[in-house]
């Protein structure tokens, strides 16, 4: 089975509604794809939650090492990490349960709709949500 993203009408309406953003591999340099990324979502009004072990913060926010670490609940995890990495990081989705596992332009993993399939966790993958947000 080959992975489908969402159609553009349901990426709108995540977009249009989904406003806590934990971002998943967030640099604290700001010449970094992740980083550019964030700052725009961030200044576009969507709360940013950093998620990287390897930081203190980032854009002046407090970095958590992983997902189950952030308190309330996650709208959209953004993932910036390898696509090899994914299976992982969707096992630690399936506990929190986010509305949206998104995978950033480039990053596709085949399992990840495997180990999400008993959640209600929409998924999209090699899709930028900075490209998606700005062609609304």
């Amino acid at each position: 089975m080959t992975f489908q993203n969402p159609d553009q009408a349901t990426i709108k309406d995540i977009l249009q509604s989904k406003k806590r953003i934990a971002v998943v591999g967030l640099s604290n340099k700001p010449e970094r794809t992740s980083y550019q990324v964030a700052r725009y979502m961030k200044d576009q009004g969507y709360e940013i939650i950093p998620v990287n072990p390897t930081i203190e913060e980032s854009m002046g926010l407090k970095a958590y090492a992983s997902l189950k670490d952030i308190d309330g609940p996650i709208d959209i995890v953004n993932v910036f990490r390898r696509s090899e990495e994914l299976p992982a990081i969707a096992e630690e989705v399936k506990e929190i349960e986010p509305s949206v596992f998104w995978a950033q332009l480039g990053i596709l993993n085949e399992d990840v709709p495997n180990i999400l399939k008993d959640s209600n966790t929409t998924i999209v993958m090699d899709r930028c949500i900075k490209v998606e947000h700005a062609s609304m």
